[in-house]
């Protein structure tokens, strides 16, 4: 199914769990931060994606 999509998979080198901790952080952040499921359509789901990110890089507090 990856490859009829021409994506690639994501796996961590073995016994290095940290590869994939700031992707996993962020989707955490963003899975509890927007309201995804009130999308209809793929199309307003991208905008709401874009916006998250926007804000994830220029605005949130950071330590």
């Amino acid at each position: 199914m990856l490859k009829n999509n021409n994506l690639a998979q994501s796996m961590s080198r073995k016994g290095n769990c940290w590869d994939n901790a700031p992707q996993e952080s962020f989707f955490g952040h963003m899975k509890d931060e927007i309201d995804y499921k009130s999308c209809n359509t793929f199309e307003e789901l991208q905008i709401l994606v874009d916006d998250y990110i926007y804000y994830y890089n220029n605005f949130r507090y950071r330590i």
